[in-house]
C-alpha cells in the first residue's frame, strides 16, 4: 500500500520594531549560533561544524522543557544546517536536520526588512520569518505556526530591548 503524502505546510510570520533600522536588527540574527541569547526557550545552541556565517555550517540547539525538567532525556533538541547567508539582503535560509521534535522535513527564511512610513522615512524594520514543513505528528498547521510567531515576537522584543540599551 502506498504512503499517502500530505501536502507541506507553509507560514510566515512578521515582528515589526519601531525604530531600529535594519542593519541595527540584522547583526542578532546574523549569527546563526546565537539563537540561546534571543529565545529563552533555548537553553544552548552552538557550532557543531562548518565556517561560522557560511552555508554547511551546522549549529545544535537543546529547547527548555516546559515544566523545568532538566532530565537530559526528556530534552528537546534539533541539529540545524544553515542553507544561505545573503549579508546585503539580511537574510538566511536554513534547515532542521536530526532532531527528536516529529519534524521531517523543514526549512526557514529569516528575512530583515525596512518600515517606511508614509513619506518613505525610515521609522523602524520588521523581521519576517517564512517556512516550509512536513505536518508535525501531533501537531495541526496553525500550531506550527503559532509557535513561529510566538519564537519570532519574543526575538524581536529581545533585539528591539538590546538596541534599546545600546542607545541608553
Amino acid at each position: 500500500m502506498a504512503e499517502e503524502t500530505q501536502p507541506k505546510w507553509e507560514g510566515k510570520a512578521i515582528a515589526e520594531l519601531k525604530g531600529p533600522t535594519p542593519d541595527q536588527a540584522w547583526p542578532f540574527l546574523e549569527d546563526f549560533c546565537n539563537l540561546h541569547k534571543l529565545l529563552p526557550s533555548v537553553d544552548t545552541c552552538h557550532r557543531v561544524e562548518g565556517v561560522p556565517g557560511q552555508p554547511g555550517l551546522i549549529r545544535h540547539c537543546t529547547f527548555a522543557s516546559p515544566d523545568g525538567d532538566s532530565d537530559p532525556s526528556k530534552l528537546k533538541w534539533a541539529n540545524e544546517r544553515l542553507l544561505m547567508m545573503d549579508r546585503s539582503d539580511r537574510c538566511f535560509s536554513y534547515e532542521v536536520l536530526d532532531n527528536n521534535m516529529g519534524l521531517k522535513s523543514y526549512v526557514s527564511t529569516v528575512r530583515v526588512m525596512p518600515v517606511n512610513d508614509g513619506d518613505g522615512k525610515m521609522v523602524g524594520c520588521m523581521i519576517e520569518w517564512s517556512f516550509v514543513s512536513d505536518p508535525v505528528e501531533g501537531w495541526g498547521p496553525q500550531d506550527l505556526s503559532s509557535y513561529v510567531d510566538f519564537c519570532l515576537q519574543s526575538m524581536a522584543k529581545k533585539i528591539e530591548s538590546a538596541i534599546q540599551e545600546v542607545r541608553g
